[in-house]
């Protein structure tokens, strides 16, 4: 008997609602996590297609494949405990 199929859940598992200037919102479950540009500089010049395609890999793994950046949930819920942010390289 196949099991549950993985990928299809964790695609149904996460989305985003709402997207600002000053960041978006993201429902994981029944969560409701804010992603601030100020503390996630790389969606910054995401377009809304890019920011929304999004999968939930397991529990603590947010994925947005076509900007290849991964976040742990919990780095989401409390930006401030994980202090280290990649540098965005000048043009």
């Amino acid at each position: 008997m196949p099991g549950a199929n993985i990928l299809e859940a964790s695609l149904s598992s996460v989305e985003v609602s709402l997207v600002s200037n000053q960041g978006f919102w993201l429902l994981a479950e029944d969560e409701e996590l804010f992603l601030a540009y100020a503390d996630f500089p790389w969606f910054k010049e995401a377009t809304i297609a890019q920011i929304t395609h999004v999968v939930r890999p397991s529990v603590d793994h947010l994925y947005w494949p076509s900007l290849d950046i991964d976040l742990s949930v919990e780095s989401v819920r409390d930006p401030s405990k994980f202090p280290l942010i990649s540098k965005i390289k000048a043009h």
